[in-house]
This record gives structure tokens, sequence and C-alpha cells, in this order.
């Protein structure tokens, strides 16, 4: 019988590293190819590994909780053929310290651009993960206060969560506290303490999730990143209400699919790009990158109050049909939680539905490294002043708000304020005669 290696899978450039969360399978359970093996967290999504062959699981290197690197071998499932297990050894059974150097020299490259200090790990003999490391330089945090961190992970390795608790307690010290070893100028900018919370008797304490503290990090981060700026404008969709009313039942007999608003809103912003192109941008330092492809995030809330954007690709090469497959696709696997890592990667520009529960405008923090995000308000019914040649009258319209925000460090106001106005005037000039 020969043995095939079961790795962990690439996860995007940005994703190094995942904590295996649970095993499905058990030593000597029979796997079909495609069945999923065991249960992974990223700090962007969960997901399963599935098997690449039919066989039998005769081995599980890692347990629940423990970090592992993407292209490290997680388990060994037996399968038919003859063994060359003596010509091809596994990752398994070799020294620790090579799995390290490839570990380190796959992600290395990916992480080097997003490194903004000067932390030199050389001289340490401890193994630090590729987004430690990242986390450390950006953070400007040295490598003595790394020394001394007591790690949780597998023989006592430092975990991305021991590197953000000590963040999170060192911005809470007082300044002449902080640690001094760290050039002036890497070091980030002090933060109040929190003030401190009593807790009553009758009070409940509750652990947040781990996607949750991801989350609230992500998105002070982003505040504290981008110049954040809004623009709002009011649009009439009356023509897509009623268009959407004639037609959703015949589309959903004929393609399977609900026809929601959604597609219509993303195709209308996927066109906008495309006249304003400086939206769909990122910035690295002082060098703006301009985004060939046009990736929509797509702002969704899960049950358990966790938010997660999954990411339609190429969204302006999509006619109205295919938006709406990919829409609903995204949207179904997110609340099944059955979203891979590649569905929640690239993404260039993201629009959110505030409307969902009731909100007519919001103010979106910027999901980063983007510049913009688009909220789509609630749709309702309201009296409006209608024009025509023969003179103005009142009338029953259907309306919403738009609410643009925009990264002020390189999106101006005639910008952010022209792009918004833009996709209102593609939703207004819909067709209510369009055939789909």
């Amino acid at each position: 019988m020969a043995k095939f290696e079961l790795k962990l899978p690439k996860m995007g450039e940005s994703v190094a590293e995942a904590t295996i969360t649970s095993w499905l399978k058990e030593v000597g359970d029979t796997i079909e190819a495609d069945e999923a093996v065991l249960e992974i967290a990223t700090d962007k999504v969960d997901s399963e590994v599935p098997s690449e062959v039919d066989g039998v699981l005769i081995e599980k290197l890692f347990e629940p909780d423990d970090v592992v690197q993407v292209g490290q071998t997680i388990a060994i499932i037996e399968i038919e053929g003859e063994d060359d297990s003596k010509e091809q050894p596994t990752e398994a059974k070799k020294p620790e310290g090579a799995l390290v150097e490839e570990a380190e020299e796959m992600l290395t490259s990916a992480k080097s651009a997003s490194e903004t200090s000067e932390t030199d790990f050389s001289d340490s003999t401890k193994f630090y993960s590729p987004l430690v490391k990242n986390i450390a330089k950006k953070e400007g945090v040295s490598l003595q206060e790394l020394e001394t961190l007591e790690g949780t992970g597998k023989d006592g390795r430092v975990t991305k969560n021991d590197i953000l608790g000590l963040l999170e307690n060192r911005s809470s010290q007082p300044k002449s506290t902080a640690s001094t070893s760290a050039p002036a100028q890497s070091a980030p900018a002090a933060k109040k303490p929190s003030a401190p919370v009593s807790v009553n008797g009758g009070d409940e304490i509750i652990e947040m999730s781990r996607m949750g503290k991801m989350i609230a990090h992500h998105m002070v981060e982003s505040v504290q990143t981008s110049a954040h700026v809004q623009s709002f404008i009011e649009v009439d969709v009356t023509n897509i209400w009623n268009w959407r009313s004639k037609n959703k039942t015949a589309f959903e007999k004929r393609e399977g699919e609900k026809l929601t608003f959604t597609p219509i809103f993303m195709e209308a912003v996927a066109k906008t790009i495309k006249d304003f192109p400086m939206v769909n941008i990122a910035l690295d330092g002082d060098k703006i990158i301009k985004r060939k492809n046009i990736n929509l995030g797509m702002a969704a809330a899960l049950g358990n109050g966790d938010l997660i954007v999954p990411v339609i690709k190429n969204a302006d090469t999509l006619n109205l049909v295919g938006m709406a497959k990919a829409v609903n696709d995204l949207a179904n696997r997110a609340r099944e939680n059955k979203l891979k890592p590649e569905d929640i990667q690239g993404g260039t520009y993201t629009v959110t539905n505030v409307g969902t529960f009731g909100s007519i405008m919001g103010t979106p923090i910027i999901n980063q490294p983007q510049v913009a995000i688009l909220a789509l308000g609630a749709i309702r019914k309201v009296p409006a002043v209608i024009e025509t040649p023969e003179g103005d009258f009142i009338g029953i319209r259907y309306k919403m708000f738009l609410s643009h925000s925009y990264d002020h460090r390189v999106v101006n106001g005639a910008l952010g304020g022209q792009f918004v106005q833009r996709v209102a005037q593609y939703l207004e000039a819909f067709d209510k005669n369009r055939e789909v």
C-alpha cells in the first residue's frame, strides 16, 4: 500500500497559517476523494480541508488548536498502490528545522512587501511564523519583547493571538512604561488606556469569538489607517422595483435562482468603477496600486453577528444572470459556513447592504487595503416631486440612500462624490423594459 501526504492547501497570498479546529475523520476511517477530513480556521474564514484521494486515514500529525503552516503535511492517507515512502519520505519525518526552513522560504516573499520596520529576527533561536513576524514589524514590536513573550502554541510557539494580546496590553500601559528597545520611529502611537469596566453580580460575561476579535482589530486598524470621508445621495429606484416585481417569478422558474436587488446594484457599481478606475486602487506607503481586475466584495452579516466579505471576481465581465448566480452562491455558502478561503480573497471594492435591517443610510468602515466602500440603504416608498413636461406633481416613488465612504488620502471629495453620483445615474436610468 502507498501513502499519500495530505497538506494544508494554499489559501491566498495573505494567509500563511491556519489553526486546526476539529478533525472530521479519525484514524482508521475510510475517506473518499473530495470528502472533508478536518476543519481549519484562519484570521479571515473557517473552512474544510478535503482529501485529494480515496483511502484510509492512518495518521494525524496535529491536534485541534495546533497552528499549521501552508504546505505542511497534516495527515497521512493510505491508498492503493506500491509503497514509495522510502524514495519519498513524508514531511512528518523530516527534521523540524527542515520544515521551518521550507515554510519560511515559501512565505517570506509574500510577506516582505508589507513589512514596514526593521525588526531583525536573525539572532533569535526561536521559531516565529511569517504572520507573527509581519505583525511584529508592522507594529514595532522588538525582538526583545517577543523573546520574553510566553507562547500558547505547540511547543511554546508564539501565535497570532499571543502577539495581538501583547499589543493590547502594551497599548493600555502608560507611555513611560512602554518598551524603549524598538526605534522610536517604528513604535505605534500611544493609545489612551481603556476605562475600567465594573461587573455587577447579575451581569453576564461573554467571551468574544475568534472571528469577532479579528473583526474588531481590523475595524480599529482601518479607522486608524484611512482618513474616512462620506458622500451621500438619494436615488429613485422605482423602475428597478417595478421591473423586478414583474420578472422575478419567471426568472426563478427559468434560472432556478432568486432575483434580488443586489445583483442589479452590483452591476451598476462595476460599470461605475470602469468609469472611475482610481477608486479601484490600494495604497502601499507612498505608492498607489491601480487594480486591473474589478473584484467586488459583498459584505454579509452571519447569523451569529460576525461579518464576512465574499468576493465576486471580475464582476464587470458578468451579465445580470451571471451576477445573480454569483451573488446567490456566495450568500448561501456564507450562511452555511461553506465559504473557501479563496472566496474572500482579492477584493478591490466593497458593497454593504445596511438596508437589510431597516437602516436608511450608514457610514461604513473601509475594508483594508481598499480605499472605498458603498453602503446601500433601505428602499422606501415615499412622496416625491415628479418633473414632467406638463409640470411638477407629487407622486409615490421608491427611493433609497447610497452612502460612499472613501479614503481621503487618495480619493478627494470630487472623485468620491462623482462616483456615487454615477452609480445613482445608472440605477435611475435602468431600462424598465429590459430583457433578462
